[in-house]
């Protein structure tokens, strides 16, 4: 009998077995695929370098703020809290600036305005001893030691989906407002189609000036001025720092002279041919002094029509006699000719007596 309901109770532990077996292969697979390398490059060149409006405020450091499921960690207490102790990098309505973008594992790791502060990498504590003295190997970046940005972490469940930018866009709506209308895109739409695409794609084309420049890839963290092989004055933007690729952007003037990009695989791209021409922003020609005096008006005055300017010299257009109202023996320079003085002698005034 005891054999009999232990077999029993197998079978009926086998039965329920298989059957959730056939259950579970008959449920659809809802989970997406994994994100391919191509995708991961079209995520950054879409979203690095892109603005967009706070609608919470973020601290400045490391911790930042982490997105999952759609809910903000920490909470607004603790984020609160967490403000007042290491300062604002944004406050709520603040635009702000996606300035790096990493994959780790399960997470996309967005660096806002800088990112927090960095240390120095173990090669830049390097030093070469000669007779020149110490020279480091690795000089140390200034805006990372310096920085006061924050980060974003967008975390998902085991790995990161293939997901488009767009998607992107709305899984960090709770943080970020991407669909105002930034300055960007409002300048951009007064622009050439070719020039308006090249600042969507944050590009830079032979030609543009420094406004579009900044538009496409934010305000160059180096700078220099110098002078070419002709002796042209010019000046350089550099974004980006190795291993990364980096871009040399050179203005002789308001334009692009030269981009210079060195790629992550050592391939060096130099482009010197303009590839948009803009219109002059002002089309007026200097007039020559001769042509400013024909069209400048009268100076404006408080003297009544028919009155003529005194001569400011002293004693000038004055006579001793008590007699002279005002009438001198002088022209006046571009006035009626002087009337002649008067030679009628004083009155005689007779004295008591006489």
């Amino acid at each position: 009998m005891s054999r009999l309901s232990a077999l029993r109770i197998t079978l009926a532990i086998v039965g329920v077995l298989c059957a959730s077996i056939v259950a579970n292969s008959q449920q659809p697979t809802n989970k997406a695929p994994k994100i391919t390398d191509e995708h991961r490059v079209m995520l950054i060149r879409a979203l690095q370098a892109e603005h967009a409006y706070t609608k919470v405020a973020f601290p400045q450091g490391k911790k930042g703020l982490k997105l999952k499921d759609g809910k903000i960690s920490p909470g607004p207490m603790e984020l609160g809290n967490l403000v007042a102790r290491e300062g604002a990098a944004a406050s709520t309505g603040d635009r702000i600036l996606i300035t790096d973008m990493r994959f780790e594992g399960d997470k996309i790791v967005f660096e806002i305005n800088g990112g927090p502060r960095k240390g120095l990498k173990w090669y830049q504590h390097i030093s070469v001893v000669g007779m020149g003295g110490e020279v480091p190997i690795g000089q140390p970046n200034g805006q990372a030691l310096t920085s006061q940005g924050s980060v974003v972490v967008l975390e998902f469940h085991d790995y990161i989906p293939d997901v488009t930018p767009d998607q992107v866009k709305e899984m960090l709506s709770p943080i970020f407002d991407f669909t105002s209308m930034t300055v960007a895109e409002a300048y951009a739409k007064k622009l050439p189609p070719k020039v308006q695409a090249a600042i969507t794609n944050h590009e830079v084309l032979v030609g543009m000036d420094k406004d579009m420049v900044q538009f496409s890839l934010g305000r160059p963290p180096k700078r220099y001025r110098d002078k070419d092989d002709q002796g042209r004055d010019y000046e350089e933007w550099i974004y980006g720092t190795p291993p990364e690729e980096v871009k040399f952007v050179r203005f002789i003037g308001p334009t692009v002279a030269m981009l210079t990009v060195m790629k992550v695989t050592g391939e060096k791209v130099v482009k010197t041919e303009p590839e948009v021409e803009l219109a002059a922003k002002e089309t007026e020609q200097p007039q020559t002094v001769a042509e400013g005096e024909g069209k400048r008006g009268k100076k404006p005055t408080l003297l009544a029509p028919g009155e003529h300017p005194e001569d400011p010299r002293p004693g000038a257009g004055t006579s001793n006699d008590p007699r002279d109202t005002g009438k001198t023996g002088a022209p006046v320079p571009g006035g009626p000719p002087a009337e002649p003085p008067d030679t009628t002698p004083p009155p005689h005034y007779a004295s008591n007596g006489h």
